[in-house]
C-alpha cells in the first residue's frame, strides 16, 4: 500500500526527477573553475581546455528540442531511464580519461545523454500535479535550475581545491544510479506519455536542427576567443547556423509529425513565457558567470571564495520559490513575471554602483538582489506557458521552453564578455586622458609614489618608472571595474524593458483551494479578463 502512495505522490516523483536533472544542470557549470587543473592535468592549453565546456554545451544543445520525439518513440519514462544511466555512464568515463580528447569525446557524449534530463523533467512533474497546483509544481523545477549553477562554482572549486578535478564527474555516479532506481520505482507514464506509433526518423529535420544548433553554439562559445566576425572561423559558423535553423523552420512547419512541434508557439501563453525565459537565462547565465569573473580578476579572490559570493542567493531563492508557487495561483503570471523582471533591474542596477573598496559582505547583498527576482520569473513563466498546454504536447512543450532558457544563456553570457572587453577598452582610453601634466591630480599622485619609491632606497630614474607602471596597474583595475559596471547597467535596462513587456501577456486562470464551489467561482471570474 505505501508503494501505491508513493507512486501517487507528486512530491515523491517531484524529488525524484528532480534528483536526475539537478545533477545535470549542476555538471553545465562545475567543472568551469577546473579548467586550469584539467589543462595541467592533461598537458593542454588554456584554451584547448574550453572544450570541455563547448562541446557539452554543443551536444546538449542539439538534444533538448529533440527530446519530446524520443519520449515519444520510447515512452517519456523509458527515455528518461535512459538519459540517466547514459549520463551517468559517461560522467564515469569523463573521470577515467587520460588524454583531452578523450575527455572531449566524453563530455560530448555525457551532453548528449542529459539533454533529456530538464525538458522530461518539467514534463513528469507538469502531469503529476493537478492544474491548481501547477506553480508549486514548477517551483520545484526552478529550485533545480536556479540552485544548480549557483552550487556548480563552489562545489567545483572546492572539489579542485581538496582532492581531484576527476571527483567533480565520479561523484555524478552513485547520484545516477540512486535518481535511475527512484524514476524506475516511483514514476509512471500517464497514457499520452507512453510509447506511441511515431513516423519513420526525420532525417533531414534532424540533421538541420543539428547543423544549425551545433554551429550557432560553437559561435556563440568561441566568438569571444575568436574576435567575432573579424574571424573568418566564426563568419563560417555564423553562415552555417543561420542557413541550418532558417532551412530547419521551414522543413519542420511542413512536416505532419515533425521532430519538434514548432506550431506551439502559435499559443500565445506560451511563445510569449519562452521569450520570458529566454531572457531569464540570459540574465542569470550571464550575471552568474560575471560575478565570479570580477571578483577573481578585481578583487584577488580564489575559485572557492568566489564561488562562496553565488551561494547565498540560493538560499534566498530557494526560500521563496514555495511562496510564489502558492501566490502564482492569486495573482495574475504577468504581473509575477513584471515583478520580478523589476527586482532583477533592481540588482544589476546596485551593482553598477561597485568600486575597487566594496567588500564580500557587499557583493553577497549585491548577489542576492541580483537573483531575488528569479523565484516570480521561473515559477511564474513556467506556469503560464504550460496553461494551454495540452498532455499530449508536454514533452515538446517543455524540450523548446529549456532550449530557450538555455539559449538565452548562451547568448547571455556571450554578449556579457563582449560587452565587457569592448567597454574595458574605452574606459581604459577615457581615463588615460586625465594622465597629463596638467591635471593635478596625476602630478600629485605620481609624485607620491615617486618619493615613497625612493624612501625605500631606489634611484630617481626608476623610481618614477616605477611610479609610472604603478599608475599603470591601477588605471586597467579601475577600467575593468567601471566595464563591469557599464555590462551591470546594460542587463538593467534589458530586465527594465521586459518588465513593461510583461504587463502585455495573456492572462492565466487562477485557481483558489478553498472550496470546489469557491474555485469554480474564482475560475469564472478571472477568465474574462
Amino acid at each position: 500500500m505505501s508503494s501505491a502512495v508513493l507512486k501517487a505522490s507528486p512530491l515523491f516523483i517531484s524529488i525524484a526527477v528532480s534528483l536526475a536533472a539537478f545533477m545535470e544542470v549542476l555538471d553545465t557549470t562545475i567543472a568551469n573553475v577546473a579548467l586550469s587543473n584539467i589543462a595541467g592535468s592533461l598537458g593542454a592549453t588554456s584554451d584547448e581546455s574550453t572544450w570541455v565546456l563547448t562541446s557539452y554545451l554543443v551536444s546538449n544543445g542539439i538534444v533538448l528540442p529533440l527530446s519530446g520525439w524520443f519520449s515519444s518513440l520510447m515512452g517519456r519514462k523509458n527515455f528518461f531511464i535512459l538519459c540517466i544511466l547514459g549520463f551517468t555512464l559517461t560522467s564515469f568515463l569523463c573521470g577515467i580519461s587520460t588524454s583531452l580528447p578523450m575527455l572531449i569525446i566524453f563530455r560530448l557524449l555525457q551532453g548528449l545523454a542529459g539533454g533529456g534530463l530538464q525538458p522530461t523533467q518539467q514534463a513528469i512533474i507538469k502531469d503529476s500535479f493537478p492544474p491548481e497546483k501547477l506553480g508549486m509544481a514548477f517551483a520545484i523545477t526552478g529550485i533545480t535550475t536556479v540552485l544548480a549553477p549557483i552550487i556548480g562554482p563552489v562545489l567545483g572549486g572546492y572539489i579542485t581545491d581538496n582532492f581531484n578535478w576527476r571527483w567533480i564527474f565520479f561523484m555524478n555516479v552513485p547520484v545516477g544510479i540512486l535518481a535511475a532506481f527512484l524514476v524506475k520505482t516511483l514514476v509512471q507514464d500517464s497514457l499520452e506519455s507512453q510509447k506511441q506509433k511515431t513516423s519513420s526518423i526525420d532525417y533531414v529535420g534532424l540533421s538541420l536542427i543539428t547543423l544549425g544548433l551545433g554551429a550557432l553554439q560553437i559561435v556563440l562559445d568561441k566568438g569571444q576567443q575568436e574576435d567575432w566576425f573579424d574571424s573568418f572561423f566564426i563568419i563560417g559558423f555564423s553562415c552555417i547556423a543561420a542557413v541550418g535553423l532558417i532551412l530547419a523552420i521551414f522543413w519542420l512547419l511542413k512536416q505532419k509529425n515533425p521532430i519538434v512541434e514548432l506550431k506551439l508557439f502559435a499559443i500565445p501563453s506560451f511563445s510569449m513565457s519562452c521569450l520570458m525565459i529566454f531572457f531569464v537565462g540570459f540574465a542569470l547565465y550571464a550575471s552568474a558567470a560575471l560575478l565570479p569573473m570580477l571578483v577573481q580578476t578585481n578583487f584577488g579572490y580564489d575559485a572557492t571564495l568566489s564561488g562562496f559570493v553565488l551561494s547565498p542567493s540560493g538560499v534566498t531563492t530557494i526560500l521563496l520559490m514555495p511562496v510564489v508557487g502558492k501566490l502564482v495561483t492569486r495573482v495574475q503570471a504577468r504581473y509575477l513575471i513584471a515583478f520580478g523582471m523589476f527586482l532583477n533591474a533592481i540588482g544589476m542596477l546596485v551593482t553598477g554602483f561597485i568600486t575597487p573598496q566594496t567588500d564580500y559582505i557587499t557583493l553577497v547583498f549585491m548577489r542576492i538582489l541580483q537573483t531575488i527576482g528569479l523565484p516570480f520569473l521561473f515559477v511564474s513563466a513556467g506556469t503560464l506557458a504550460f496553461s494551454k498546454i495540452s498532455t499530449e504536447h508536454s514533452s515538446n512543450a517543455s524540450a523548446i521552453f529549456s532550449l530557450m532558457r538555455n539559449l538565452g544563456g548562451s547568448i547571455g553570457i556571450s554578449l556579457a564578455t563582449s560587452l565587457l572587453a569592448h567597454n574595458q577598452q574605452i574606459q581604459q582610453a577615457n581615463l588615460v586622458q586625465h594622465l597629463t601634466t596638467a591635471d593635478p591630480g596625476y602630478q600629485s599622485t605620481l609624485s607620491f609614489y615617486t618619493q615613497t619609491i625612493m624612501n625605500l632606497g631606489v634611484p630617481a630614474a626608476n623610481a618614477a618608472n616605477l611610479a609610472l607602471a604603478q599608475i599603470s596597474k591601477e588605471l586597467a583595475h579601475q577600467a575593468s571595474i567601471l566595464a563591469y559596471r557599464d555590462v551591470y547597467n546594460f542587463f538593467a535596462i534589458t530586465l527594465i524593458i521586459l518588465a513593461i513587456i510583461a504587463l502585455f501577456m495573456p492572462s492565466n486562470k487562477l485557481q483558489k483551494k478553498d472550496s470546489p464551489l469557491e474555485s469554480k467561482q474564482e475560475t469564472l471570474s478571472v477568465s474574462s479578463n
